[in-house]
């Protein structure tokens, strides 16, 4: 499933975070690349450091906020997250994500995107598949969520700066299609919930989501 998400942070939070990006220092990002994406890799990530660390914080509070991202991610742990920076004829070539990211495995991906779409041209998410490529690039504030399964690329940066929050989440529940299920199952709680209140339909629905969470997690 890939998804996205309006929102994860304000406006204001997203004009906290470019600022404080403004002042930090950005080194190779080669350097936190595996064996074969290192080839592809061209672009500028934060140096570790008190400010930075700032802004970590306030997008994992965000993300711990948000009740759609917990729904269909329902992430177990999450990596540290990466500030990257692509500016023109900066790229990131196709490539998947490691299989293990500081000693987790990743299930999930996610791009939290920074920069209005209208400020830079290019930069452009590309997720592969046997079908078609899908190109996205999302409103500042927003995020993309996609299995770490999938191949994927960033366009190379014509012109403008391409400011972004990356990071990976390993799931409670490993599967793909069964958190797809849950997800679903959120939605339909909630919308029950809604319309008629505490039910018996209700009280069958949130049984079932809580067995099948018995069965499948991790």
């Amino acid at each position: 499933m890939m998804l996205a998400i309006e929102n994860i942070l304000t406006d204001d939070d997203v004009g906290m975070v470019v600022k404080a990006a403004e002042g930090l220092t950005f080194n190779d990002g080669r350097k936190t690349a595996g064996r074969i994406a290192v080839a592809v890799k061209a672009i500028d990530q934060a140096a570790p450091g008190p400010e930075l660390e700032a802004i970590q914080a306030l997008v994992t509070q965000a993300l711990s906020r948000n009740a759609v991202f917990n729904s269909a991610a329902r992430p177990r742990q999450m990596s540290k997250l990466i500030l990257s920076r692509y500016r023109a004829g900066q790229t990131y070539g196709l490539h998947v994500d490691d299989a293990m990211m500081t000693g987790m495995r990743s299930d999930l991906s996610f791009t939290l995107f920074l920069r209005e779409p209208e400020t830079y041209e290019g930069g452009a998410l590309i997720i592969e598949d046997t079908f078609e490529a899908r190109a996205v690039k999302l409103k500042a504030g927003d995020l993309f969520l996609y299995p770490s399964t999938t191949l994927h690329r960033v366009e190379p940066v014509v012109s403008g700066e391409r400011l972004a929050v990356v990071g990976w989440a390993q799931s409670l529940i490993r599967r793909a299609d069964q958190r797809e299920v849950l997800f679903d199952l959120d939605g339909v709680v909630n919308a029950v919930l809604a319309r008629d209140g505490k039910t018996e339909l209700l009280d069958t629905l949130t049984k079932t989501r809580s067995n099948l969470t018995r069965m499948w997690a991790e």
